[in-house]
């Protein structure tokens, strides 16, 4: 794992800004976030906003979501998609299936409304 990192850090590392579909900033900015200058916007994740309810919902609620799932389904969504898959075990796949259903749902339903809190 440690050559395969080092080797990926020489030979893929890309200095090249992140770039944003047009379309997702228009959507993006229209629900209030406005900084892409950065992977993560600091319009929701910063000390700062952790003080207001949007901030708290999505850092701390948002942590809880994340450690429920993962000992609910018994494993993270990298164990089971990138090993429990390999492996064909069929816990793993109803585990991924769940996991990528989840974060359309999250996308296109719950998030608009969590951006306008």
């Amino acid at each position: 794992m440690f050559l395969g990192g080092l080797i990926a850090a020489v030979f893929l590392k890309n200095d090249e800004p992140l770039r944003i579909a047009d379309s997702t900033k228009t959507a993006l900015i229209k629900q209030g976030v406005t900084d892409f200058g950065d992977f993560l916007p600091t319009d929701i994740f910063s000390w700062s906003s952790l003080l207001t309810l949007r901030g708290f919902v999505f850092i701390v609620f948002g942590g809880f979501l994340v450690g429920f799932g993962t000992r609910y389904a018994g494993g993270c969504t990298s164990g089971h998609a990138i090993m429990g898959l390999s492996n064909l075990q069929w816990p793993s796949l109803v585990a991924t299936i769940s996991f990528m259903v989840g974060g359309f749902i999250m996308t296109w339903l719950n998030l608009p409304f969590l951006l306008n809190l």
